[in-house]
């Protein structure tokens, strides 16, 4: 069903001051086209793993290959354009900027673009329309539902056409309905787009659309179970 390895990850450690291990030994591997779920315990390491995966922390020990780029050994100054071309980013807080509608929200990540995309606002207007928000392009993050600043972010998350999507607790700050809805999204853009989308959250709901689950426990991946 699923092509090759798009995410490699092999026995990560992680080491914070005081002696604290986020990451002791973690491995696993997603493959394209897939929604991989990680879940934990508070303190497991699921956002550690997180942001090592997304190349905004480094391990003290193991290697990540994402997309044929073995990307702990990638200068960290190169990391930045990285992380533009070939990954995006759902928080659960959203993070859009309050004073641009959605439409400049999700253009933002092709305007740090070299050479900038001609048509970037087209496309921005396009992914805007497959997330079912073609008629709230010029509205403002606070003339927005909770559940539409998140479909926003996720438009802005797409819109570069990224190898990987990383979602932190995507359904979080939404009330039950609204995460069901996000979460019928995720699926149908997976299956649409062929995207690949790996998800940390403490919601069982979540594991309703993920191909497999990654469970974790003291910076270990302890087991690996195929999705609902």
């Amino acid at each position: 069903m699923f092509q090759q390895p798009l995410v490699e990850a092999e026995a990560l450690v992680k080491e914070y001051p005081m002696g604290v291990r986020a990451l002791d030994g973690a491995s696993l591997t997603i493959r394209r086209g897939e929604i991989a779920g990680i879940m934990g315990r508070s303190g497991s390491g699921k956002s550690t793993l997180l942001h090592i995966l997304g190349c905004l922390d480094r391990p003290d020990a193991g290697r990540v290959c994402i997309d044929g780029v073995e990307v702990t050994r990638v200068a960290a100054s190169a990391l930045p354009a990285l992380r533009l071309r070939r990954l995006g980013f759902v928080f659960q807080a959203h993070n859009l900027v309050p004073s641009l509608t959605a439409l400049e929200n999700v253009a933002l990540p092709l305007r740090y673009m070299r050479p900038q995309p001609a048509n970037l606002m087209e496309q921005a207007r396009e992914m805007l329309e497959a997330v079912g928000l073609g008629d709230r392009l010029h509205h403002l993050p606070s003339q927005l539902s909770g559940g539409q600043q998140q479909r926003v972010a996720i438009a802005r998350a797409l819109v570069n056409s990224p190898a990987l999507v990383l979602a932190d607790e995507p359904t979080g700050a939404l009330d039950s309905q609204s995460a069901r809805s996000l979460l019928r999204l995720l699926r149908g853009l997976c299956q649409e787009r062929g995207q690949t989308f790996v998800i940390v959250t403490h919601d069982p709901v979540v594991g309703q659309v993920c191909d497999r689950i990654y469970q974790m426990q003291d910076g270990r991946v302890l087991s690996t179970a195929t999705g609902s």
